[in-house]
């Protein structure tokens, strides 16, 4: 008797195959990837300068984040098409940690994030953060965006934020009113026309659109406006790339013993992996080609975080607006990722002077429009009429990220929305039925400390003059608390309970 043949061994799930290589390698998919490459080139530009401006850093950091989330976390594995960098969900807590520390204290911020995010990927807790509540999540992205759109109106008037989200929204009507003078009226118009060209550029018939991107444009509109017509407005301040850098020394090292510094590094963590694990997931809706191995992921951006910290740049995360671009305009495989990173190090290399003819008030309009995107207005409706609690979670956590910080109200919405499933999962119903000389009350569903003071004012809302007996055997769940207050309301009324669990305190059985 023959043995069957035995298999070849197939390849790994980690290891491509002869043909997949060979597809990768074809002109025309190279040619897409390259073509998709100087896309998302174009369009992380303007959004890593102005990102690094509006963070109270040099411009020339959150091109190094771009450079970094290109050529290191675009060759990781993790994710095939999201594209990696300085992100405006980040911008309103390093704006605080650098007021509040200073500049040099940003490396080992970012340091310590990105060897956390490693930790926590190779221990496989990158598939938890899937579990966060996403109204916690939509909160926070709205939160940040309103704190955004209140500090660049400033920047768009030519003028400087009073601070934390409260006082800028606080003085947004005395900056109004206060909006004369040349300079302020021309910084103005430039930010108001950047956004106008925001909004109406996609709604170009025609190809145009799709070549080139808005943010590229509206910036590039607004620089030969300021040159030609010579207006008296801000323009970015150039440092050079190699100046910029701030390398983590010791003495920052032992800033980390500041407890704030800490619950900074959490937000870090917590924003920054929640919100490129979600990118992913809405990236993998968009494509046909590999999902995102979540674990691998987080370990990827850790590692860019972590070499972004050792060069005093922007932290980073993987951002939807740059990964859409590149999964639109054809990328392939990885190279696209790769080769804008390639872009970015070469424009900062060989062009820092552009940089210094940009006018601040056009990257404050660009992100005013960003953050507006953030803000999840035609959504909200509809979430309010299906699912009301998450509309509460999702308010309460863009309100409390203005009113307090991004860690507190980060961490209020996740209370409030464990608080909300514990409440809706805490269903119980009471049915009264009236026998033989007693009154039945059967309980159903899961009797949670959350639900006993309907349960008691229930019992205690019955005839006193007739023996009550308690039926708890179609409970799925009891806690203590309730538990306990039940046995203490049936000692003092002497009622009698059906309990399967507990079956020797049972003083009555049915039957």
């Amino acid at each position: 008797m023959s043995l069957p043949p035995s298999p070849s061994p197939s390849p790994s799930p980690s290891s491509p195959s002869p043909s997949r290589i060979r597809s990768r390698l074809r002109p025309d998919v190279l040619s897409r990837d390259i073509l998709a490459s100087v896309v998302v080139f174009l369009v992380a530009v303007p959004l890593c300068v102005g990102i690094a401006v509006a963070s109270g850093v040099p411009a020339e950091l959150g091109l190094v984040t771009g450079i970094v989330g290109g050529l290191l976390v675009g060759a990781m594995p993790g994710s095939s098409f999201q594209v990696s960098g300085p992100a405006a969900g980040l911008t309103v807590l390093v704006y605080e940690a650098v007021t509040t520390h200073g500049v040099s204290v940003l490396g080992i911020l970012v340091l310590t994030t990105g060897l956390l995010q490693i930790a926590l990927g190779l221990v496989g807790f990158g598939r938890w953060f899937r579990a966060i509540s996403a109204s916690v999540v939509h909160g926070m992205l709205a939160g940040i965006g309103l704190v955004l759109i209140c500090s660049q109106l400033y920047a768009m008037a030519g003028a400087r934020a009073p601070g934390s989200g409260l006082d800028n929204l606080a003085g947004l009507p005395r900056l109004f009113t206060r909006l004369t003078g040349a300079p302020a009226l021309s910084s103005c118009a430039i930010g108001v026309a950047t956004i106008a060209v925001l909004i109406l550029w996609k709604r170009i018939p025609g190809r145009l659109p799709g070549l080139l991107p808005g943010p590229l444009v509206a910036v590039g509109l607004a620089t030969a406006a300021v040159a030609v017509f010579h207006l008296p407005v801000a323009t970015i301040e150039v440092r050079g790339l190699a100046d910029s850098l701030r390398l983590p020394g010791v003495e920052e090292i032992g800033l980390l013993a500041d407890p704030g510094l800490l619950g900074v590094i959490l937000a870090f963590t917590l924003i920054a992996s929640a919100e490129s694990l979600f990118s992913a997931a809405a990236v993998d809706r968009m494509h046909k080609g590999p999902r995102t191995h979540y674990n691998k992921e987080l370990v990827a951006q850790g590692a860019g975080n972590t070499l972004c910290g050792l060069l005093g740049a922007l932290p980073m995360t993987a951002v939807i607006v740059r990964s859409a671009a590149n999964v639109q305009a054809g990328a392939r495989t990885k190279a696209s990722r790769v080769l804008h990173g390639v872009w970015l190090l070469l424009f900062a290399a060989l062009f820092p002077a552009v940089l210094g003819l940009i006018p601040v008030a056009a990257l404050a309009g660009v992100l005013v429009h960003a953050g507006a995107k953030l803000v999840p207005v035609t959504a909200f409706r509809p979430l309010w009429r299906e699912h009301r609690g998450e509309a509460v979670v999702l308010a309460v956590t863009a309100l409390a990220i203005i009113v307090t910080d991004m860690f507190l109200g980060v961490l209020l919405g996740i209370g409030m929305a464990v608080v909300k499933t514990a409440w809706e999962t805490s269903t119980v119903r009471l049915d009264v039925q009236e026998g033989d000389g007693h009154t039945t009350v059967s309980l159903s569903g899961s009797a949670t400390f959350l639900r006993l003071p309907l349960i008691l004012d229930t019992l205690e809302a019955l005839p006193k003059d007739r023996p009550v007996r308690l039926d708890l055997s179609r409970l799925r769940h009891l806690d203590h608390a309730c538990r306990t207050a039940l046995e203490a309301w049936t000692v003092h009324n002497g009622a009698a309970v059906q309990d399967p669990v507990r079956p020797a305190e049972t003083a009555t059985r049915p039957g």
